[in-house]
């Protein structure tokens, strides 16, 4: 079984259950904080709807710099409906889906470096890079958003099974 065999199922299992989620992102409140340090509502559903583009830039590149030198930083989009929420992360989920389905063993084994400022935090194969910063990131902020939702009265999907609304 290549790597991109075994990280389909658990990619396309965690991307189906994230969008149960988003689903539930009610417009009305895309501006609301549960503190003041917290992102809003619409901030943490856009960020989750843009996780998978980390695919791209795990599987495309060698390195990604967080505060680049020269300060182009890669642009985020804001959060303005729920539907223009769920076709970010459709379509960003069906990007980074044929990015691992092309991916060659060799191809998630090659280095990545994280590095801010120029200097090299760290260094992990791909395939590291992929779980963490695409499926491990995307389930931790989609803890958060279940905690958001909760708060809201939303109810939540079954995620890893029932939920007190299932």
């Amino acid at each position: 079984m290549s790597i991109a065999e075994s990280i389909l199922p658990e990619f396309d299992h965690e991307t189906a259950t994230t969008r149960a989620l988003l689903e539930r992102v009610p417009e009305a409140h895309a501006a609301w904080k549960p503190h003041d340090k917290s992102m809003s509502l619409g901030e943490l559903a856009m960020h989750i709807a843009t996780i998978p583009v980390w695919a791209s830039i795990t599987l495309e590149r060698k390195e990604f710099d967080r505060n680049p030198p020269d300060g182009q930083r890669p642009a985020v989009p804001h959060f303005e409906s729920s539907r223009q929420l769920l076709q970010t992360y459709d379509g960003n989920v069906a990007a980074a889906r044929a990015l691992v389905v092309r991916a060659s063993d060799g191809e998630f084994m090659v280095q990545w470096t994280l590095k801010n400022d120029g200097k090299s935090l760290y260094s992990l194969p791909r395939v590291a890079v992929f779980r963490s910063f695409v499926l491990n990131h995307a389930v931790h902020h989609r803890g958060q958003l279940t905690v958001y939702l909760r708060l809201l009265d939303v109810p939540i999907p079954n995620i890893y099974g029932p939920t007190a609304d299932t």
